[in-house]
């Protein structure tokens, strides 16, 4: 005999209103995970992960125009995804902290895990 869906009990209830992160919380967890969204910015990412790299390296390394570069690391850099320092007249960039590397780290050991 099938059994009918009874529906959530109050206490499921009662921690689903308590744990769900608000909606502007939310809207900038999709922003964080929008980073890794689209393939261009994974790799400059992976690249940032082994060195340091100015603008023209990455975009020759790429095989990427360097206004496309330039506008991913633009958007990078909006998330502190990627840092950057001067030196002498070029900027170097890299990853901007041990998250990115974390998050690309585990998305790789989960698609060959």
């Amino acid at each position: 005999m099938k059994q009918d869906y009874v529906g959530i009990d109050n206490k499921t209830l009662s921690n689903l209103e308590y744990y769900m992160p608000e909606n502007g919380t939310l809207r900038q967890l999709a922003d964080i995970f929008s980073l890794f969204a689209d393939s261009t910015r994974l790799k400059i990412l992976s690249a940032l992960a082994l060195c340091e790299m100015c603008v023209n390296d990455l975009s020759t390394y790429l095989s990427m125009n360097q206004t496309t570069v330039s506008h991913q690391l633009r958007y990078l850099k909006n998330f502190n995804a990627v840092a950057e320092k001067r030196q002498g007249k070029y900027i170097l960039y890299s990853l901007g902290n041990g998250f990115i590397e974390s998050i690309m780290s585990d998305g790789v050991d989960y698609i060959f895990g």
